[in-house]
C-alpha cells in the first residue's frame, strides 16, 4: 500500500470585517440609487406622503463592526428647509445577516431623538449593499423635540421614513 500526497488548496486569506456588510470601505448611494419617503400615518391609514431628497447617504464598513456608521441627510419641501438626519451609533445583524437593525439618531435641524431602522437586505456583494427598511417615531414625540410639525390638516400619531439605497464602493 502506497500513500498519496495530494496537492492542498491555498486556503483565500480570511476577510477583514463583518462578514454580514460588504468589504471595509466608504459606500455610498447615488441619488437616483437612493429613495427616501416620507409619510405621516393614523392608525392603518396614510394622511400624508412625500419623498424626501438624498442630500447624502453614506455606509462606512470597518474592519471592527463597533466603527461601522450609516449616514442620512435628506431634504425636502415638507420639511421647510431643514435637514433631516439619521446617523447610526451601533449596526447589528439579524437572521444570518439577512436583515440590520441600526440603532441611532434621528435628527432634525440641532435637536435628535432616539430611533432605530430595521433594514432587510436585498443584495450584497463584496462592493454593494442593496439594503430597504423603514423607521417609525411617534409623531408627538418629534413634534415636541425637534419642532416639526404637520399642518392641521394632516393629522397624524406616528411619522414613517422608507429607506431604499443601493450602497456601492468608488473603486
Amino acid at each position: 500500500m502506497t500513500t498519496e500526497t495530494l496537492p492542498t488548496a491555498a486556503l483565500p486569506p480570511p476577510r477583514p470585517g463583518p462578514d454580514w456588510l460588504p468589504d471595509p470601505g466608504a459606500y455610498g448611494a447615488a441619488p437616483d440609487r437612493c429613495i427616501t419617503e416620507l409619510s405621516a400615518r393614523l392608525g392603518p391609514f396614510a394622511t400624508m406622503r412625500r419623498r424626501l431628497t438624498p442630500v447624502d447617504a453614506t455606509l462606512t464598513v470597518a474592519p471592527d463592526a463597533e466603527d461601522c456608521v450609516l449616514s442620512l441627510e435628506l431634504g425636502g419641501r415638507v420639511l421647510r428647509g431643514r435637514s433631516l438626519t439619521f446617523v447610526s451609533t451601533a449596526i447589528m445583524p439579524k437572521d444570518d445577516g439577512a436583515r440590520l437593525r441600526m440603532a441611532g439618531e434621528l435628527a432634525l435641524g440641532d435637536a435628535s431623538l432616539p430611533a432605530t431602522l430595521p433594514l432587510r437586505v436585498v443584495d450584497r456583494t463584496a462592493d454593494r449593499l442593496l439594503v430597504v427598511g423603514t423607521l417609525g417615531v411617534p409623531y408627538r414625540a418629534l413634534r415636541r423635540t425637534t419642532g416639526f410639525a404637520l399642518p392641521r390638516t394632516r393629522p397624524a400619531a406616528r411619522i414613517r421614513l422608507l429607506v431604499a439605497a443601493e450602497f456601492t464602493c468608488p473603486a
